[in-house]
């Protein structure tokens, strides 16, 4: 593992060789620091088998948010996504001209890939709780996942529309929140 200032780095998980500025669709999964469920409770309804999410303030900012982003880049679609107590589960699809040439990842200013998109999202939902003083931090890193075939999003989809009635089964799950 490789040292900078004398700490080790975590190596990215980002697919090597894919330039994360080109057109696709992107599964995307943000956590929030130590999983704590900033936004919102699960309440189950047993009689009819289904489950909402009770949001807070800022679970329903963060989902206004999620849903202001093609606003801020007008080549981002949204698809399915989901804001669970302690993450988001969201599909993007980047839908830019054709490139000619690609480019790989690299280190330094970025704008227009799917860093950026995520980094501003991020960046706004952390400057909202600052701003009406309510605690709230993001984990470090996100999870991002290249869909590369129509089963897979549909697979995709389905676990995103699925995941709040599987919230019993999350680690991170507390009987009567």
């Amino acid at each position: 593992m490789l040292k900078f200032k004398n700490k080790y780095r975590i190596p990215t998980s980002r697919l090597k060789g894919w330039d994360y500025g080109s057109s696709g669709l992107y599964f995307i999964t943000i956590c929030t620091k130590n999983k704590v469920p900033y936004f919102g409770n699960i309440q189950f309804d047993e009689a009819k088998d289904t489950a909402s999410i009770q949001k807070t303030k800022l679970g329903l900012i963060a989902e206004n948010f999620w849903t202001e982003i093609p606003k801020h880049f007008a080549f981002v679609k949204l698809d399915e996504f989901i804001i669970m107590p302690n993450h988001i589960h969201g599909i993007i699809f980047m839908d830019k001209e054709p490139q000619v040439q690609w480019f790989e990842n690299k280190f330094g200013p970025q704008s227009s890939n799917l860093a950026s998109i995520i980094r501003s999202y991020k960046a706004a939902v952390k400057k909202y709780s600052t701003l009406n003083k309510i605690k709230f931090e993001w984990q470090e890193r996100y999870y991002d996942h290249i869909i590369k075939s129509d089963m897979e999003l549909e697979n995709i989809r389905k676990y995103i529309s699925e995941n709040i009635l599987k919230w019993t089964l999350d680690e991170n799950y507390i009987k009567n929140e």
